[in-house]
């Protein structure tokens, strides 16, 4: 386990993607996204996620292109929605957000949701957007076995990435050995549960060990089991202290008594059930 921000695990394609990121989810375009990617470069962050349903892929270009860090060193992601996949758009909607983002190429281009019908084909043109040199890479968000059981039935490229909720009351087991079994990094989204655990016990004790919060202990836990995470904020203070992770280990009786605290909760929807 590296003992950096910017420590990468390498995708089943040979590219190079940074464990830690910023997610920019409910960030306003204009000045608060680009402070907040300013402010996580800055603290050494070297993955954005971003989204075309989150619309502040503007910001989040701008930043990049207003930062001091090379291009080559940052790793940008973001994702088709839903609407441009149901309207066999995506090849159009892959245009738009480069458009917004004002960038050559994306790090990570991602199915946003597994939508029933349309997800295959969306996969198809991903696979063509990689051969035509415009992605580093591709891969999927909120899809559970099932769908990449059925997605793998057809595809030629293996999704680099599956980015799902996990966080400690959802650890979600059978899906993160699916990722593994098929060679595809998990990363999680909503890790810390929109602040919620704070009010979780066993984290706030093992913190206070550490001089650390839940909200580290929390993140250290998804690093040391190479599960990528990309909490939120906007504020600098708490993008700050969201990468003050490398200074302490958990040891492997943490790490199994935080694996107890699962209960099959979510914070965002069920990915074989949603209806937008």
């Amino acid at each position: 386990m590296g003992s950096a921000i910017d420590t990468t695990v390498t995708l089943n394609n040979g590219v190079k993607m940074p464990l830690f990121g910023l997610g920019v989810f409910q960030s306003s375009d204009g000045n608060e996204v680009i402070n907040a990617v300013q402010w996580a470069l800055e603290a050494g962050y070297r993955l954005i996620d971003t989204a075309a349903i989150y619309g502040n892929e503007v910001g989040v270009g701008e930043a990049i292109r207003q930062s001091h860090v090379p291009r080559e060193e940052i790793f940008v992601t973001t994702k088709v929605w839903n609407g441009a996949q149901r309207e066999g758009r995506v090849l159009e909607a892959f245009d738009e957000s480069m458009e917004k983002l004002g960038l050559d190429y994306v790090d990570l281009y991602l199915v946003h949701w597994p939508v029933a019908g349309k997800y295959k084909d969306t996969w198809l043109k991903l696979e063509s957007l990689v051969k035509k040199d415009r992605v580093r890479a591709i891969g999927v968000s909120n899809f559970m076995p099932n769908h990449l059981e059925d997605l793998m039935q057809s595809a030629t490229i293996t999704p680099a990435v599956n980015q799902v909720e996990y966080q400690p009351r959802l650890q979600q087991p059978e899906l993160i050995a699916a990722c593994r079994n098929y060679g595809i990094v998990p990363q999680a989204w909503s890790p810390i549960m929109k602040g919620r655990v704070l009010d979780i016990p066993e984290l706030v004790e093992i913190g206070n060990k550490y001089g650390k919060t839940a909200v580290h202990v929390t993140l250290k836990w998804m690093l040391q089991q190479h599960i990528s995470t990309i909490p939120k904020s906007a504020k600098q203070a708490r993008i700050q202290s969201n990468g003050d992770l490398f200074d302490f280990v958990l040891t492997d009786e943490e790490m199994a008594q935080i694996s107890q605290l699962d209960k099959g909760e979510r914070v965002g929807p069920d990915p074989n059930n949603f209806n937008f």
